[in-house]
């Protein structure tokens, strides 16, 4: 242990108001020594593992259940601790009990013969195992993970030392009793939620929670639940956190994919927002348009010919408002630079047709009741109304608005952790690879200046009660973080949301991605990043997802040397055709990392009748020849930077600058 310079009584002095305050927690030179002794202790502890998805897209049973694995970290701990003792079907009961313990437990009580000797033996094992994910922590971390009805029981076998004969008997006492009173079932669930808090200390989630999938609600859920997580908005995050501020043209754009993907789930039953009055206005009018463009994609669930065809006519209804509110937005924002995609006002609505880019196209719907060609981003009488009604659904839903607290307390833009730089999307960058620069107000921003102040705009729009000039200016920029060109979220030039409904000609379609994604696989570029992040260029990494890595294609998610992890590889069950998987994650634990590929999940019902757990492909991407310790982590700086504060307070002691109080 190295101590302060005892010489050097002036910078004591100095600290002298602070240390007074330091010492009412440790009021003598024993109290403080201790704490010192065992903060030492906690520093050569071995890091603690962390575990990194992105782009859930609203499938809450593939990440309940990657949750609940850890990323086949718990098979692997199993494979570790038993080995051959086992066969493969009983480590694969054993883990699916770890992850099920409940559901699990229920099958197994239909059908195990000798029920007693069953939990006798799963006791042990689960122990056992206990015990090795929880030899990495203090007795002290492990004892806060404990469940009170059984934290003495579950303490005191997991520090059993073997070889003492006199203890071996009351160990078996304690499983016997435990057996005896029926109480079997309760501990095998407790101690199993304790695995699966203690195989990951740290969870990040790096984007796109919302959209798609069928129960974002359900998974945000989850996260509040987790011991300990952060997330770094997606763009679809954000665009939920837009509409639940106030945003109506972030709001339309959560409705409209909704009903593109015929996922109303989220919006009804999770967050009980009435769409009556969009169903009521669309069939007034769009009764008799067939509304083609606008048939839901069926991939979540089957749905009836007619509730297609009433969902089509929803879809269309808000997209229509969503491109008026739109192009308010962008008349009144020329800073935007967006009015290339004023496309309502290039629509020649007696021909049909439409200028785009100096090219004319025929629409394949030429049917627009509520625009007036003259003035085409009006909304009517009617469709304000509808506007408003929904808007007051999304701010009075209780469980939306603690769900966007929540994910503005745990949220940022991007996260600087253990050496890694976390963050959705991209760095907006020019062709040349240098820092892309953005007007916002009066003042130029770029790089990490420019993700600050979008985290800060982001919560101004939120938080923001009593400047509504502010707060619409906040509300506005919430939805060009959505889809404008300079958007770390976004990443690309343009949503071409009109072409794809409108226009028939695929060319039209595409949306061109900013020079970041050019240089993805150039180290020095990556490296220039992290250095503008003050981060060392040569160990650490940027994390990120939004881009779905086209495995089947050979395209590889390590890019830039290893700089670069991409970690979207097709979470979501609408981007697996083009991906050919179900998603990477990341482990990173005391011994490197380790990125591991999913195939797709069938279902958690499988899961715990069949033990049907995630097909996964592990890569060892770094292995480090001496583990990790806590001193190497950002939590290792901190300590040591209490133990240098501890240490000043001994110097006062000692030299009579303040005065012990036993």
């Amino acid at each position: 242990m190295t101590f302060c310079d005892e010489n050097d009584i002036e910078i004591i002095k100095k600290d002298l108001r602070y240390l007074e305050l330091l010492g009412k927690q440790y009021p003598s030179i024993a109290s403080a020594s201790t704490e010192i002794i065992n903060l030492q202790a906690i520093l050569n502890l071995p890091k603690s593992t962390e575990h990194f998805i992105s782009d859930i897209h609203g499938e809450y049973e593939s990440f309940t259940h990657m949750l609940k694995n850890a990323s086949g970290v718990i098979k692997r701990k199993i494979d570790d601790i038993f080995g051959n003792s086992l066969r493969e079907s009983e480590k694969c009961n054993l883990a699916t009990l770890v992850y099920y313990p409940a559901e699990k437990l229920d099958l197994i009580k239909a059908t195990e013969e000798d029920l007693a000797d069953w939990y006798k033996i799963t006791l042990y094992r689960l122990i056992e195992l206990c015990r090795m994910v929880s030899s990495k922590y203090t007795r002290s971390k492990v004892r806060k993970t404990l469940p009170s009805d059984f934290a003495y029981i579950i303490e005191e076998l997991l520090h059993e030392q073997e070889g003492i004969n006199n203890k071996h008997e009351y160990y078996q006492g304690i499983i016997n009793a435990i057996i005896d009173l029926d109480r079997a079932p309760e501990f095998i669930i407790a101690i199993s939620n304790v695995i699966q808090k203690l195989v990951v200390d740290r969870l990040h989630i790096i984007g796109d929670i919302y959209d798609r999938g069928p129960g974002a609600e359900i998974i945000m859920e989850e996260l509040i639940k987790h011991h300990s997580v952060d997330i770094q908005w997606g763009n679809h995050d954000i665009l939920w956190m837009g509409a639940a501020a106030g945003s109506e043209a972030c709001m339309c754009n959560v409705l409209r994919i909704s009903l593109r993907y015929a996922n109303l789930n989220t919006i009804e039953d999770g967050y009980g927002i009435n769409l009556l009055p969009l169903a009521t206005f669309a069939m007034e009018f769009y009764e008799n348009d067939p509304c083609k463009s606008f048939t839901p994609r069926n991939i979540y669930k089957k749905i009836s010919a007619r509730d297609s065809a009433l969902l089509a006519k929803m879809h269309k209804a808000i997209a229509v408002i969503q491109f008026k509110l739109e192009g308010q937005i962008i008349k009144k924002h020329a800073e935007f630079g967006m009015d290339d995609r004023l496309l309502l006002e290039k629509i020649d609505y007696e021909k049909g047709i439409v200028e785009v880019y100096g090219k004319t196209y025929t629409l394949n719907d030429k049917n627009f009741p509520t625009i007036d060609p003259k003035n085409p981003y009006k909304l009517t009488p009617q469709e304000e109304d509808l506007v408003a009604k929904l808007k007051r659904s999304f701010l009075k839903s209780e469980k939306l608005q603690r769900h966007i607290r929540f994910m503005y307390s745990k949220g940022n833009m991007y996260l600087i952790y253990n050496s890694n730089l976390l963050y959705h999307s991209c760095i907006p960058l020019n062709e040349d690879g240098s820092f892309k620069e953005l007007a916002i107000g009066n003042k130029k921003y770029k790089g990490k200046e420019l993700l600050d102040r979008f985290d800060s705009i982001a919560r101004e729009a939120y938080f923001y009660k009593d400047n509504p000039k502010k707060k619409r200016f906040a509300l506005d920029m919430m939805w060009y973080l959505w889809c404008g060109p300079n958007s770390p979220e976004f990443g690309k030039l343009k949503m071409t949301t009109f072409e794809r409904y409108f226009i028939d000609d695929n060319l039209t379609h595409k949306e061109t991605r900013n020079h970041y994604y050019k240089y993805r696989d150039n180290e020095t570029i990556f490296k220039n990043i992290l250095r503008e992040f003050n981060l060392n260029p040569d160990t650490s990494h940027i994390i990120n997802g939004h881009i779905p890595v086209k495995t089947k294609e050979g395209e590889s998610p390590i890019k830039a040397n290893g700089r670069l992890l991409v970690i979207d590889g097709g979470f979501c069950k609408a981007y697996q055709p083009e991906t050919g998987i179900a998603g990477y994650t990341l482990i990173y634990n005391s011994y490197g990392l380790l990125l591991t590929s999913h195939e797709p999940f069938e279902s958690i019902r499988k899961a715990i009748e069949e033990e049907k757990d995630i097909l996964s492909s592990t890569v060892i991407l770094e292995h480090v020849v001496s583990r990790k310790r806590v001193e190497d982590t950002d939590i290792g700086q901190e300590i040591k930077k209490q133990v240098k504060d501890l240490e000043m307070l001994l110097i006062a002691y000692r030299k009579g600058l303040l005065k012990e109080n036993n």
